[in-house]
């Protein structure tokens, strides 16, 4: 029995020590981004029979043995970054980063766009991720993108952008005036900015004059489009034609239909009814126009919204995604294997890496992910704290208990002399 005594307390002074040493590197990553703690579990080794008179049968144990340490998958707390490339998963998930040739998934979001315009952590591995396939050769951008869909999951690469882009000019196609012309007789004026092929922003002018002598019961006018640069030295095209109104001011006819903007036609669209060019006996304010086309802009810099959706803004304040970063999912998160504080790997335990599909077989990223936040390690210090409190005392006594077998062991070498 003393032996078993001496044997019992070592089982449990080397348990012991191995799960203060798992608290320990808990308590040392508090402050880790993305750090997820382990519980040890233990377990009794096997009990030996003893035979008494007052019970029979009865056991005594033979020490513990640590049987398992295992994950701990709660959320850790988000903490405010100034940063857009700063994210973290609320909730389930992993990011995947590319470490040689195999993929590597942490919780840990702190990353940035470095020098070469790649996604990459702050240690240098590459985010994992689908590309919008929206960019050229010749880095030109050649569609723009609110969202890039998710890939297969063997497919998700390096998230890897050009220094340089260019957001394409489009030329304008149509223009949109609203204006009352009045009642009088004075010229009334309309304009529009016009982007051209090219890129350039063009003025296009409308201007009416009142017939001087007018047929009842509505009113007639001649106008007169032109466009030019807009330094006004560079004439592109001049149109004229009729425009009526009713009784009432209503725009009846028109037949101003469209103008070349430098080698671009633009439709030019005075309304219907009271949508337009009116002629109403009320004050004349400053008419309005809406055209579209975009001009051209250069690449200001890379950012990451609350999608997960890498996003290009451009000088001329479009925004385009040309990337969505990857959020990967295991059967068992369990089973992953660690090989740094924040870091895992698959395992078979844990089985592949997986995407959410939605009800039409998208894949998804199946969690939020907040941009301009970091998820903090999940350990908590009080518990943390008192965990190891409590198996410092169990190492305590079970060193107790070996200093009390020794001590037996000698007495009864001592008795037996």
């Amino acid at each position: 029995m003393m032996t078993q005594a001496f044997y019992t307390g070592i089982s449990g002074l080397k348990n012991n020590s191995a799960g203060i040493d798992v608290l320990g590197n808990n308590l040392a990553n508090i402050d880790t981004v993305g750090f997820r703690g382990y519980n040890v579990e233990f377990s009794s080794l096997f009990e030996s029979s003893i035979a008494t008179s007052f019970s029979g049968n009865d056991t005594v144990g033979n020490g513990v043995q640590v049987q398992t340490s295992s994950m701990d998958k709660g959320q850790g707390s988000l903490a405010l970054s100034d940063r857009s490339t700063d994210l973290a998963i609320d909730g389930n998930g992993w990011f995947g980063v590319k470490g040689g040739d195999k993929t590597i998934y942490t919780r840990d979001g702190a990353f940035s766009i470095d020098a070469n315009a790649d996604l990459v952590t702050q240690d240098g591995f590459h985010v994992l991720g689908t590309l919008g396939g929206n960019i050229s050769k010749d880095n030109v951008l050649t569609k723009q993108l609110n969202e890039v869909a998710l890939g297969d999951v063997s497919k998700q690469e390096e998230l890897r952008f050009p220094k340089t882009l260019t957001y394409p000019a489009e030329p304008s196609t149509k223009a949109k005036f609203l204006a009352n012309l009045g009642v009088g007789f004075d010229p009334v004026t309309v304009g529009a900015s016009v982007v051209d092929p090219q890129g350039n922003r063009n003025h296009l002018r409308l201007e009416f004059v009142k017939d001087p002598v007018q047929t009842p019961p509505g009113s007639q006018y001649n106008v007169t489009a032109t466009v030019k640069s807009l330094d006004g030295t560079q004439l592109y095209d001049t149109k004229t034609g009729r425009v009526e109104f009713d009784a009432s001011g209503a725009l009846t006819t028109s037949t101003l239909t469209s103008i070349n903007n430098n080698g671009t036609p633009v439709a030019i669209d005075l309304g219907k009814g009271y949508d337009g060019i009116v002629s109403i006996d009320i004050p004349v304010v400053s008419g309005s126009s809406v055209a579209d086309g975009t001009i051209g802009g250069d690449l200001q810099g890379y950012s990451i919204n609350k999608n997960a959706e890498v996003i290009a803004t451009f000088t001329n304040g479009k925004q385009s995604s040309v990337g969505k970063i990857a959020i990967y999912h295991f059967n068992n998160e369990q089973g992953l294997n660690r090989l740094s504080g924040t870091r895992f790997a698959e395992s078979a335990n844990s089985g592949k890496a997986s995407f959410f599909q939605d009800a039409t077989g998208q894949n998804i990223s199946g969690a939020q992910v907040r941009n301009f936040k970091l998820e903090s390690s999940n350990v908590e210090m009080s518990s943390g704290l008192t965990e190891l409190i409590m198996l410092q005392r169990a190492y305590d006594a079970n060193s107790k208990s070996v200093t009390t077998a020794d001590q037996m062991i000698q007495k009864a070498l001592n008795m037996s002399k």
